[in-house]
């Protein structure tokens, strides 16, 4: 049983900083891309940013570009989310996934494109 465990999250100004952190354990996996996706009360989960391991490519949803950074790990399947000036629309939770499907040419923001989930951390960011 593969389980990704998601850190980091809480409350914050507006203005304010987060370091998110995402960490497998379990059964050994090899993932080619791992991603955050985030969810708001009463939507849809939605692409938030990801990282393919083949090359580092890194692909962010437009409404965040430029406020975060997505990374990897020293460790394998261990991810960091650095969000900057969170902004009270940023409110969510955020969940940390992780992808066994190859490719070199994928965004990886699609949910379905995902294998594992972790239970996702809440980020508030207060006005």
């Amino acid at each position: 049983q593969v389980q990704l465990v998601e850190s980091g999250g809480g409350l914050v100004q507006a203005g304010g900083s987060l370091r998110l952190s995402c960490a497998a354990s379990g059964r050994t996996f090899s993932s080619y891309a791992m991603g955050w996706f985030r969810q708001a009360p009463g939507k849809e989960r939605e692409f938030v940013a990801s990282i393919r391991w083949t090359g580092g490519s890194t692909y962010y949803a437009d409404s965040v570009k430029g406020r975060f950074t997505i990374s990897r790990g020293s460790a394998k399947n261990t991810l960091s989310l650095q969000m900057n000036s969170l902004k009270p629309e940023d409110t969510a939770v955020y969940y940390c996934a992780a992808s066994v499907l190859f490719s070199t040419t994928s965004y990886y923001t699609r949910a379905t494109q995902y294998d594992y989930w972790g239970q996702g951390t809440q980020v508030t960011v207060s006005s």
